[in-house]
C-alpha cells in the first residue's frame, strides 16, 4: 500500500498543519511517512504546497507528476496550478472559495472561474467541489483542513482509521483546539453523506 496526497492552498490556510495531522494518523497505523513542502511565500496568501506520502515502503517525499491518489485543495486557483500532480486515478477535493492574491486584486492575473477550473480539473479525474469555508465558518474558520479531511474520509479516499486521525489531530494541535477540530472532521463526515 502506498498513498500519494497533495494538500496545496496559500499561507495562513492551515496546510502544513493539516498534512501533518494526517502524516501523525498514517504513523499511528505504522506506516512510513514521508512530508515535503514547497512555500512559494508561506506568508499569508502566498502558494503552499505539501506533498505527504504514507505506505509500506516510501523513501522520498515527493510525488512525481500524475501520481497524486488525491489533493486536498483549500483554495480553488491551487488546485488549478497543481493539477500536474493529477492523473485519471486522482480524485480532487476543491474548496470553492477563492482566496484573490496581490497579482490578481491588481489585476495582473485573471482569477479563473470557479466552474472553469472545476472543468479544467475534471478533465483530469473526479473532483468534488463545494463552498467548504462556509461550512468551516460556523465552527472555526480554521477548521477549514479538518473538516475537508472529513469530507474526503466520508468519501472513503483516506484509507486511515477514523481512530488514528483524531489521534493525528491530538498528538499535532493543542488541546484546546481538540473539540472544535473534532467537531469539524465529523461536519465533513456528515457533508459527504449528504
Amino acid at each position: 500500500m502506498e498513498f500519494n496526497l497533495i494538500i496545496t492552498g496559500v499561507g495562513g490556510q492551515g496546510g502544513l498543519t493539516l498534512s501533518r495531522i494526517v502524516g501523525n494518523a498514517a504513523m499511528h497505523e505504522g506506516y512510513n511517512v514521508r512530508i515535503g513542502e514547497t512555500l512559494g511565500m508561506s506568508q499569508r496568501y502566498g502558494s503552499v504546497l505539501s506533498y505527504l506520502r504514507f505506505g509500506e515502503e516510501v523513501y522520498s517525499p515527493l510525488i512525481e507528476e500524475g501520481e497524486a491518489d488525491l489533493m486536498l485543495a483549500l483554495e480553488p486557483a491551487e488546485a488549478l496550478r497543481n493539477a500536474r500532480f493529477l492523473s485519471k486515478k486522482s480524485v480532487a477535493v476543491i474548496n470553492a472559495y477563492p482566496i484573490h492574491t496581490a497579482t490578481t486584486l491588481v489585476g495582473k492575473e485573471r482569477y479563473p472561474e470557479l466552474e472553469e477550473i472545476k472543468e479544467a480539473i475534471g478533465k483530469i479525474c473526479p473532483v468534488h467541489m463545494a463552498n467548504f469555508q462556509e461550512e468551516a465558518d460556523k465552527i472555526n474558520p480554521r477548521t477549514l483542513g479538518v473538516l475537508m479531511l472529513g469530507y474526503a474520509f466520508g468519501k472513503g479516499l483516506i484509507p486511515l482509521r477514523k481512530e488514528s486521525i483524531y489521534e493525528g489531530i491530538k498528538e499535532t494541535l493543542r488541546e484546546k483546539l481538540w473539540e472544535v477540530n473534532f467537531r469539524a472532521f465529523e461536519r465533513g463526515i456528515e457533508l459527504a453523506g449528504e
